[in-house]
């Protein structure tokens, strides 16, 4: 069964037509550009079987939620009192964002529990699901965050392509690749520390090592090295957002 996937981000709309644990089709829209004119047609160039959505942008929702429901489509949306089949091992659900309990479903397809998710999109996130389900989380500074900020906030330091990041001396000899090498070693040692703290966490409580999965557009800029450590999952949240509709209309 095919479905239309939407997860409506701060930054982008990503959007994708999954068939089971295989990705047909995606793309993603800036969301300020995504309004139902353009939702509209995308629906329309993709028919589906249902339609299955996520937002953390609140005011987005509103005004993309009637042409979601009108599509004539089963019409699912995923929050912490519609998920089936996750379960929760922390105080507020209603705090967790709705991307991140798409990638905890979506991880519990790929991968099983223990597992950690590491989201990298506007801020990077880390989510840890267990066999009780969504166990916690932090969320922390994305790239394109630390890389703007230096700009923002420098009357000398100029502007970083997160593209451009990977490959620099680790000693920079010029004010950019001084940059890059922050950036791009500051990066990934913040994603070391934050996943050494929480798998340690984890083995204290009795759990086996958990799988570590990868998602997000700037997981790409990790280093090599890390391939052996990760397994990376692009389109982990359309996976999450499928699955969770297939439970809700099993």
């Amino acid at each position: 069964m095919a479905l239309f996937c939407l997860d409506v981000g701060n930054t982008h709309a990503h959007w994708g037509v999954v068939d089971g644990r295989r990705v047909l089709a995606h793309g993603e829209v800036p969301t300020a550009a995504l309004d139902t004119v353009a939702l509209t047609a995308l629906l329309a160039a993709h028919p589906t079987d249902g339609v299955a959505y996520a937002s953390v942008v609140p005011a987005a929702t509103a005004v993309l939620q009637p042409a979601l429901l009108s599509s004539g489509r089963p019409c699912f949306h995923l929050r912490h009192d519609t998920v089936k089949g996750l379960g929760f091992d922390y105080p507020t659900p209603a705090e967790v964002g709705q991307d991140r309990l798409a990638d905890c479903v979506g991880a519990q397809l790929v991968a099983g529990a223990p597992a950690v998710i590491v989201g990298m999109g506007t801020a990077t996130t880390v989510d840890i699901l267990t066999e009780r389900g969504y166990a916690g989380g932090i969320i922390a500074p994305g790239l394109g965050v630390m890389t703007r900020y230096l700009h923002e906030r420098t009357a000398l330091l100029p502007a970083l392509d997160p593209a451009a990041l990977l490959g620099g001396p680790a000693i920079g000899k010029s004010t950019v690749d001084a940059m890059r090498a922050g950036c791009a070693l500051g990066f990934a040692g913040m994603i070391g520390a934050l996943l050494d703290g929480v798998c340690a966490e984890l083995v204290r409580q009795g759990s086996p090592m958990p799988k570590v999965i990868v998602t997000g557009g700037a997981a790409v800029y990790l280093p090599a090295a890390w391939r052996d450590r990760v397994a990376h999952e692009p389109h982990l949240t359309l996976l999450g957002l499928a699955e969770a509709h297939r439970r809700r209309f099993a």
